[in-house]
């Protein structure tokens, strides 16, 4: 085929220009090959803390009171709303109190009636005394003046008779009012106004239970825990040198950690031989009556002494399968490939979680930038940034 000659050098001069633009792009492409990417490092956070077990357990009320009617009769008024608060003293309820106050009255005018026999036998005595101190008397004798002081003796006793069954008539009447022994949450009631209510010393089978009221504060909450536990506690304090009660914290079903403290003030004295556990107990201010008795709680028992320990962010911990690890440099600002490191977690702390094992004090570990790492490659660690120091230390999470 023939071309003419212009146009043959000007397809020459085109191959020759695209094969010299293929032969310069992987320069260029080397030229503008992108830096490595940068992390952020730091060394671990050296911090005293102190180990904590968890366990579950219940609420218990400190003081539980069934009330039961302690006379019988009808009962007369119901003086409270189901559920609600009740002072120590405050009236619940009152029994028909007229079938006791006749009897009391009652009982008053037959002591009014044995206090008359008295004065009179009194005055019969003083009289035969004076009688026979008279040595020249035979108006009375020994045996008329043994005969009134024996009735003197029997009015005083029959005084003493009137006058205790006085007292028991006013205390009758005084129990047809019950009041609440305890400050703290009544229950529903048990009874109608209206309803005959059984009481006296027939116990609690026989006797009418009309509400129960239970303290709310202080509150106790009680849980079990495993005999390694306990010699483990035992061995702490016997070390530490603690006496009475421990400080402990506990949270609720629907709170993060535990944010109310308490004391740890009684442990049983036997661990049960049916599941080797023992029962310990704490004690909690509820003055708002956050906790109800029955509730559920997580409770926190310190384990151990304070002691340091080596903390890095959460952010900063990897999961490889079963296993945690953090991405380890070298001090330096040449690229280099982070090393990964395993290491063993402890418990959480402010976004910081505890290195029991696997980590140095002087290990610069990445703690911003974990995307960026890819197998092989390599990264620049630029060391992070130290905290304003004159901003407060935040406290301890729970």
């Amino acid at each position: 085929m023939y071309i003419p000659l212009p146009r043959a050098a000007f397809l020459i001069s085109v191959a020759a220009g695209l094969t010299l633009a293929g032969c310069s792009e992987p320069q260029q492409q080397a030229q503008q090959a992108p830096p490595p990417p940068s992390v952020t490092v730091a060394k671990p956070t050296t911090r005293s803390i102190t180990d904590f077990d968890e366990y579950v357990g219940r609420f218990q009320a400190i003081d539980e009171v069934q009330i039961y009617a302690r006379v019988s009769g009808y009962l007369q008024t119901i003086d409270f709303k189901d559920g609600e608060l009740v002072k120590q003293g405050e009236l619940l309820f009152t029994i028909d109190p007229r079938p006791f106050q006749v009897a009391l009255d009652q009982a008053k005018a037959n002591l009014a009636r044995s206090q008359a026999d008295l004065d009179f036998a009194q005055s019969d005595l003083e009289r035969a005394q004076t009688l026979i101190q008279d040595k020249t008397s035979t108006v009375i004798s020994k045996q008329t003046f043994d005969q009134r002081l024996q009735s003197e003796r029997s009015a005083r006793a029959s005084v003493a008779a009137a006058q205790a069954a006085v007292d028991a008539a006013a205390l009758d009447l005084d129990f047809t009012k019950l009041s609440s022994p305890v400050a703290g949450r009544i229950g529903d009631r048990k009874v109608s106004v209206g309803n005959l209510v059984t009481g006296g010393a027939g116990g609690t089978n026989t006797n009418t239970l009309l509400a129960t009221v239970v303290s709310l504060d202080p509150i106790y909450f009680e849980f079990t825990y495993d005999e390694a536990s306990y010699l483990r506690y035992q061995q702490m304090a016997k070390a530490l040198g603690q006496t009475g009660s421990i400080p402990v914290r506990v949270g609720l079903i629907n709170e993060k950690g535990f944010p109310h403290e308490g004391t740890l003030d009684f442990v049983d004295n036997q661990i049960s031989r049916e599941t080797g556990t023992i029962r310990g107990r704490a004690t909690f201010k509820n003055p708002d009556a956050a906790f109800t008795p029955g509730m559920f709680g997580r409770i926190e028992v310190p384990s151990s002494a304070p002691h340091d320990a080596l903390l890095v962010p959460d952010v900063a911990i990897g999961t490889e399968q079963t296993r945690k690890f953090v991405y380890v440099m070298q001090p330096g600002d040449a690229p280099q490939a982070p090393k990964i490191t395993y290491v063993t977690l402890g418990r959480q702390f402010d976004g910081q979680r505890v290195i029991t094992s696997g980590l140095k004090p002087d290990d610069l570990v990445v703690v911003n930038g974990l995307m960026r790492i890819r197998p092989g490659a390599q990264v620049v660690g630029k060391l992070e940034q130290p905290a304003n120091p004159a901003a407060p230390a935040a406290p301890a999470a729970n």
